[in-house]
């Protein structure tokens, strides 16, 4: 009855090993001592693939690092060298927001790629609609959900250009990634995030390296109203992203890339009055359109959709904190363009305020659980200590009965 008990009614929690254990003779027993090694090895192939897959994933994070950091980097310096001869700050966003209907035509190409399925570009567009309902995307439902989002976008884009015109791409980039502390807090307040004690104190720096950014010239001037633009920038990009994660939450990648089409056409179709208001009003007046540097706004245009491509596929690809690292090493990296190639000297008070940005930035990407999974870390390490000092103090007992049996020390038993 034992046999047949072990040998009907395994427990998925149980190992083979427990559950063959009981049969030493006769047919069952060679069965079960056959079954042993090809689960053993079984297991050791799905752990050899998880470990495999797991390599390829942190290898293309670190890829999709460089690439990220590389294209926002790329972003902002060819602003930079595009104010030299077109200063028309919203006119270059309007612009380059506008290849935003491109990303669902990019996705749609690499799904054929790699899926190979027969969907008309139709058919999957209809399929991704599904976005806005049930009942696909309406004319009403295309409004409702766009508008908000395009609007934030463009001001996102709007105001980090028009910081770049007083700040340099350093500072820019800098303060642009006090975002992460808004997404924190308008998180907190309006999701009802778990609250984090280390990611206060993440956001009370940023705020402080805010405020030495903003001192670094004293509080007037083309750095102050630099400073302020960037930090509105940052506010609005993280009003984005909550909202974003809100109602849009739970989409996937072909849902985003339709999403962020539809921005595009949105864009083109209703904010295409804003640059021309602007343009009758002298506010950003340009000549012929001959004229136009238009090789560097299709290289910065291009940068920026394939920096929003990467951020997008990177985090379905791979690890988000990647990414995030990606978007913070932009810092560092336009720093040593700044140095290099401008010859820009920083100020003490700038480089610690960037420093104490850059680090509220990395403790914002400490996951939930970081303390709980510290104490487990620290007290392996404790147990581990522990067993060392105890073989230590074995070994030199035996030590010390080897040598007293050496120099002739009996011990005599009393009756």
């Amino acid at each position: 009855m034992k046999k047949h008990s072990a040998r009907v009614a395994p427990l998925s929690s149980y190992s083979t090993q427990v559950l063959t254990c009981p049969v030493s003779e006769g047919e069952d027993g060679s069965e079960s001592h056959a079954e042993t090694p090809g689960s053993e090895t079984s297991g050791e192939s799905r752990s050899y693939q998880t470990c495999t897959n797991a390599a390829l994933k942190v290898l293309g994070g670190l890829l999709m690092v460089l690439c990220v950091s590389s294209s926002w980097v790329g972003t902002t310096q060819v602003v930079k060298l595009t104010f030299q001869s077109f200063s028309c700050p919203f006119f270059i966003s309007w612009f380059s927001s506008n290849w935003n209907i491109l990303f669902f035509p990019i996705y749609y190409s690499g799904h054929v790629v790699i899926t190979r399925e027969k969907q008309t570009p139709i058919q999957k567009f209809r399929e991704c609609s599904k976005l806005f309902g049930e009942d696909g995307m309406t004319l009403k439902l295309f409004v409702k959900r766009t508008a908000p989002f395009s609007i934030l976008w463009t001001l996102t884009n709007y105001l980090y250009l028009l910081a770049l015109k007083k700040l340099t791409a350093t500072d820019v980039s800098a303060l642009y990634c006090c975002h992460k502390a808004f997404v924190f807090l308008l998180s907190w307040i309006v999701l009802k995030d778990r609250f984090m004690g280390v990611r206060i104190v993440a956001a009370i720096m940023a705020i402080t390296g805010i405020v030495m950014m903003a001192y670094a010239d004293g509080f007037h001037g083309d750095s102050f109203v630099g400073v302020a633009l960037a930090v509105g920038s940052a506010s609005t990009s993280a009003l984005y992203k909550v909202l974003f994660k809100m109602f849009l939450g739970s989409a996937n990648l072909g849902e985003v890339a339709h999403f962020l089409s539809t921005m595009g056409f949105f864009n083109l179709i209703f904010i295409s009055c804003v640059p021309l208001i602007l343009y009758f009003t002298r506010v950003e007046h340009w000549g012929s359109l001959s004229s136009l540097p238009w090789g560097y706004m299709c290289g910065l245009a291009g940068l920026w959709l394939v920096f929003n491509i990467l951020v997008h596929v990177g985090v379905v690809l791979t690890y988000p904190i990647l990414i995030s690292i990606g978007t913070l090493l932009s810092v560092p990296g336009n720093a040593a363009v700044d140095v290099l190639k401008h010859e820009v000297i920083f100020s003490v008070v700038r480089l610690a305020a960037t420093c104490i940005i850059c680090l509220g930035f990395l403790l914002l990407l400490l996951p939930e659980e970081w303390d709980s999974v510290t104490l487990r870390f620290l007290a392996n390490i404790a147990d581990k200590k522990s067993e060392e000092h105890g073989e230590e103090l074995t070994e030199s007992s035996i030590n010390t009965r080897s040598r007293s049996r050496a120099n002739g020390a009996v011990s005599i038993p009393l009756a």
